[in-house]
């Protein structure tokens, strides 16, 4: 049957006035744009509960596995709260920031002036170091300026309260930092250390090169010989920690870090490796011929990563990471750390 003309208005002026409707209503927030925060569901000073299965299972795991005994426990983590400011530090990590905001905060003239005043004061130190692990001494005084600025910040906050706060607390990163607590206590009965000692940062690393607890152990070295491996005082000790982090890493002396590669990428391989970050790995020859250049050869002809540093002016600057740049992101994941930890080693 035909439609009447008035009818056809009709209908029209519904389906008009329906998408208008539809155009006017505000999206429904989602819901993680409502999701609180960690520090907002927290009181500053709040008492962890240890009674609770969280710690019950904590406890006897420490007991049973690492043979800590129970009063020994309930006097460490007695009273023991939240520290809201680490929850909220945790949110606001500067690694978050875009690369042209986040170079100047480590790259600086103090930096750059005090590297290399330290790379001549401890020259004969850093020739031993050198000589042992094969990592490039720019590379060592880099990270320890960038890490504690030489040792004059080591972090304030308490690491007990901060790790126990962070496992109780922080449900994102709760395995980690259980695993953290338990190492760091650990390193405490090791070392002889009074574990409401130890100072640290908001994300429980400590000491002249902000070892979190496992790296410590691991990787840690006693490089004056006196028996200990203390990352606070002992510059020998500092120095060859960072030297042993990176070789255990394979580090490969005098081998490339980076290499630019332009301010766009040209393939599809290229751009899938850049939005892995860190894991995804490509061949020089994928990045030569995608990027129609020639860049240094790769030890061993491992794979690279795709890394892109954002510019003020919009742009951002790609690079290959080098199997050297992936041991730097070994030791922090950000590649924009990777990238500042190369950068001032280079202005030495």
């Amino acid at each position: 049957m035909k439609t009447s003309t008035p009818e056809k208005f009709r209908r029209i002026a519904v389906l008009v006035l329906s998408i208008s409707l539809l155009v006017c209503v505000p999206p429904s927030k989602s819901p993680a744009a409502d999701k609180p925060k960690a520090a907002d569901l927290v009181t500053e000073g709040q008492k962890i509960d240890l009674d609770s299965r969280r710690y019950e299972g904590l406890f006897k795991e420490l007991r049973l596995r690492y043979d800590f005994d129970r009063k020994y426990l309930n006097r460490v983590f007695s009273g023991v709260s939240i520290k809201k400011r680490v929850l909220e530090r945790m949110d606001a990590q500067y690694e978050a920031l875009p690369y042209y905001r986040y170079r100047p905060i480590f790259i600086t003239e103090g930096r750059i002036r005090k590297g290399r005043e330290k790379l001549e004061e401890h020259k004969e130190l850093l020739d031993r170091v050198e000589k042992e692990f094969g990592v490039e001494r720019k590379i060592i005084i880099a990270i320890w300026g960038i890490e504690s600025h030489y040792g004059d910040h080591e972090g304030s906050l308490q690491l007990f309260r901060t790790l126990n706060t962070l496992y109780d607390a922080y449900p994102r990163r709760r395995t980690f930092y259980r695993k953290q607590l338990i190492h760091f206590l650990l390193l405490c009965r090791e070392n002889d250390v009074d574990p409401h000692s130890v100072k640290g940062s908001y994300g429980g690393a400590f000491g002249q090169t902000q070892f979190i607890p496992s790296s410590f152990r691991e990787y840690a070295r006693d490089f004056d010989n006196d028996g200990k491996r203390d990352v606070w005082h002992s510059v020998p000790d500092i120095l060859a920690s960072i030297a042993n982090y990176l070789h255990r890493f394979h580090w490969v002396y005098g081998a490339p870090i980076y290499h630019g590669i332009g301010s766009e990428l040209k393939c599809q391989t290229l751009k899938n490796a850049y939005s892995l970050g860190r894991k995804g790995k490509v061949t020089r020859k994928q990045v030569m011929s995608a990027q129609d250049i020639q860049i240094p050869p790769s030890p061993d002809q491992k794979k690279l990563t795709v890394v892109g540093l954002e510019q003020k002016d919009g742009e951002t600057r790609f690079v290959a990471g080098y199997p050297n740049f992936q041991a730097i992101t070994a030791w922090n994941h950000s590649n924009h750390y990777a990238m500042a930890v190369t950068e001032l080693a280079e202005k030495f």
